[in-house]
Formats: C-alpha cells, sequence, structure tokens
C-alpha cells in the first residue's frame, strides 16, 4: 500500500498540501494527522484518493505509540512525508506562558523529528520528507524568539538529514515562505508587538511552489523574489544588524 503522511492537515498550510498531493501523486491513502477529526473527515468530499483520518494530538507523545502501532500494522510504504504541524507566538519571551513556549518547541521541533524517525523504516528510493520551515529559519527573531528558533532546528535537521538519506536516495526538502495568511495568525497575535508585515503569500501559492521545487528535488522551496533577496541579504550582514533592523521595523 503507497501512501503519504501529511500532520497539520486539519487547517493552513497542511490542508493545502493534502489538495496538492491528492492531485499529483497515484496513492492507495493519504494519513492526515491533526487533532480536530472533524476537520479531518471534510477532506474525503474534496479528494479523490482516500483518506484515513488520525486524529492525534502531536504534542501528546502517546501519539507516537499510537502512529507507530498503525504502521506495524499497515506495513505501507510511506512515498511522501509532511510535516506541517506546527504554531507560534509573538511577544516578549518574559512576558509570554512558559507552557506554550516549550509547546512551540515539542510541537515544531520535537514532534517533527518523532513522526520523521517512525516513518523513516517504511520509505525506500524515491520517497521524500518535506519538512515546514519558515523564513525565519535564517536568523535569530525577537519577539518571535522560541518560534524562530524553533524553526532554524527543522531548516538543520532537514538539510543534515537529507546528506545522511542520500544513499537511501529518499529526497528530504524544507520549506521556508515568509509571511502567509493562515489560521496561524490567529493563535500568534495576541497583542500589537509584531506591527510590520511587508507582504503577504497565500498558503495555496507557497504549497504550489514546493511542490513544483520538490520534482526539482531542491533542499530549499522559497517562494518569491523578495524573500530569496532578503534569505541572501542576512547570510552576509552581521546577525547584530539584522536583527536591530526587525527590530526597528516593528517600532522597538
Amino acid at each position: 500500500m503507497n501512501i503519504a503522511i501529511i500532520t497539520g492537515a486539519s487547517s493552513g498550510m497542511g490542508r493545502e498540501f493534502v489538495s496538492a498531493v491528492d492531485k499529483a501523486y497515484t496513492l492507495d491513502e493519504i494519513w492526515v494527522i491533526a487533532r480536530r477529526e472533524e476537520r479531518l473527515r471534510e477532506l474525503q468530499s474534496q479528494c479523490r484518493t482516500t483518506i484515513r483520518p488520525l486524529p492525534l494530538d502531536l504534542l501528546d507523545r502517546t501519539a507516537f505509540t499510537a502512529l507507530s502501532d498503525l504502521l506495524k500494522e499497515a506495513q505501507p510504504s510511506v512515498k511522501l512525508l509532511i510535516n506541517a504541524a506546527g504554531f507560534g507566538l509573538f511577544g516578549t519571551f518574559t512576558e509570554m506562558n512558559m507552557d506554550e513556549q516549550l509547546d512551540i518547541i515539542s510541537l515544531n521541533a520535537g514532534a517533527l523529528t518523532a513522526v520523521t524517525h517512525l516513518c523513516l523504516p517504511y520509505m525506500g528510493e524515491g520517497s521524500a520528507i518535506v519538512n515546514l520551515a519558515s523564513n525565519s529559519s535564517w536568523q535569530p527573531v525577537p519577539y518571535i524568539n522560541v518560534y524562530g528558533a524553533s524553526k532554524a532546528y527543522v531548516m538543520s535537521f532537514s538539510r543534515a538529514l537529507g546528506m545522511e538519506l542520500r544513499h537511501r536516495k529518499i529526497h528530504v526538502m524544507a520549506v521556508a515562505p515568509g509571511w502567509i495568511k493562515t489560521e496561524f495568525f490567529d493563535r500568534a497575535v495576541h497583542d500589537g508587538t509584531i506591527q510590520y508585515y511587508d507582504r503577504f503569500y497565500t498558503a495555496e501559492q507557497v504549497v504550489d511552489k514546493a511542490m513544483r521545487d520538490l520534482k526539482k528535488r531542491k533542499a530549499v522551496s522559497i517562494l518569491g523574489f523578495p524573500v530569496r533577496l532578503q534569505v541572501a541579504a542576512v547570510k552576509h550582514l552581521p546577525v547584530s544588524m539584522v536583527m536591530k533592523t526587525w527590530c526597528r521595523q516593528q517600532g522597538k
């Protein structure tokens, strides 16, 4: 049985990836993971591929045991894994709830690592892993501190893992978008700490570019010339200058 597994599939980027994978791949099933079962079940009416809803909370480590058991039982060939689950919070580190910030690390970095580890035994030549990083992966980001650090982990992990898996001919790609207008902001924004957004892209635009870049076996997918220009710039500028520029943009 050939399958894809997509986390964070109930909304935003994950949901958009489900649609894109359904159109681009011929699979027996797409396993979709998120907490909201009803949102996962809705996907079947929008897809030609059989959708298997897995209502799991990836902040609960028992979810990894459940996924492991399902994989052992089904013995599928995982052709594509997309780790899109994640969230962030905007604000001053010392003023934000500690448990929520630890959850950012657990979901964005820890769960992504765990799901990848569980799926790799079922992946073979030609399979691929897509991890959702961020434009925040490239530099420290004050007032999006923990989120940016978690996405820096995703970028580093993805690139290193891609090198390790070359001999197995399993491709790994990180997606590093700029601002995307999704439900992410419903949770991330709770005050006026972040005031400046240069431009927004849609989830559909980012996913479309990611799917095209995956076919080209790129290591990183970045949508938009302005974002690519910014990435190039921060690689060569002093980190202190980059952070001060960001803070000035936010009125800090």
